[in-house]
């Protein structure tokens, strides 16, 4: 007699996976009010940030320094590097604490713990969303002409979310046994956003400090989103991966570092999870 194969997913896992989205969402949702409960301006505090720390940055390096002289996409190139900084240290900044935050959740219910932290990087990532317009507005400004390769820039961002979300699923982990974290994390973020090419050009650091921040999964991202949008016409600015990592073999490297965060911090979580009400 012939058996009948059952369907890869049965009616409750659907069932199930539909209520951890519902979760997913809730949390998020709750967060991103959360976030600017109180504050006058509201969400348009997620604009005005970024916003005033690249009129800051433009006034300093632009002008005093001169760095607005080497191209005229200089100001786009920054704001780009900015929005996505911003992006990465608010989700993994949320993700850090989200944990400890929600320990009340962490008694009362049954959930993969995964979703918190990873509503929190959600949370920044509705924030990116937002200031991902204004980019827009610099670039209609600059009366850049959109072409089809700009579709890459979603495998991009969808890559630099897995690496945020990697980092913020170790760090949320960790921050429940070391309370200390939180300082740590906030001197490395400042430090990581000194050390990226986000001021200055990265065709600026030598060649064997260029291999260095290439292997950084952030920086590989913002000079592909950069090349694709603000340097098609000029080769001289153009400096991906490959150039710095010696062939296409070369730009794989980061891609495979953020997915290795992505399952170093899904594993790290996955483990300790089990004791997260008892130590929160």
């Amino acid at each position: 007699m012939a058996t009948v194969a059952k369907p890869l997913y049965s009616r409750s896992h659907r069932r199930g996976v539909r209520y951890y989205a519902r979760t997913l969402g809730v949390i998020a949702g709750a967060e991103f009010k959360q976030k600017y409960a109180g504050s006058v301006l509201g969400y348009v505090w997620s604009i005005l940030k970024p916003l005033l720390l690249f009129l800051m940055l433009w006034a300093v390096f632009g002008h005093l320094f001169k760095l607005g002289q080497i191209s005229p996409y200089y100001p786009l190139a920054l704001l780009t590097g900015i929005v996505l900084y911003y992006f990465f240290a608010d989700a993994t900044t949320l993700g850090l604490y989200s944990v400890v935050t929600r320990e009340s959740l962490l008694r009362k219910l049954s959930f993969p713990r995964m979703i918190i932290p990873t509503a929190a990087t959600v949370t920044a990532a509705i924030t990116f969303t937002a200031n991902i317009t204004v980019i827009a507005g610099f670039v209609a400004w600059k009366r850049i002409v959109p072409r089809l390769d700009w579709l890459l820039v979603i495998p991009l961002f969808l890559e630099l979310y897995i690496f945020t979300l990697g980092v913020a699923l170790i760090l949320a982990t960790l921050f429940v046994r070391l309370r200390d974290l939180g300082q740590i994390w906030e001197l490395v973020s400042q430090l990581f956003f000194y050390a990226s090419p986000i001021v200055y050009p990265v065709g600026y650091l030598p060649p064997w400090a260029r291999q260095i921040v290439f292997l950084n999964p952030f920086t590989q991202v913002l000079q592909d989103v950069r090349s694709l949008i603000i340097y098609p016409d000029l080769p001289q600015d153009k400096i991906t991966a490959s150039q710095a990592l010696a062939g296409a073999g070369g730009h794989l490297l980061p891609i495979l570092i953020a997915f290795a965060v992505f399952a170093a911090g899904v594993a790290y979580l996955h483990r300790e999870a089990p004791w997260f009400a008892e130590r929160v």
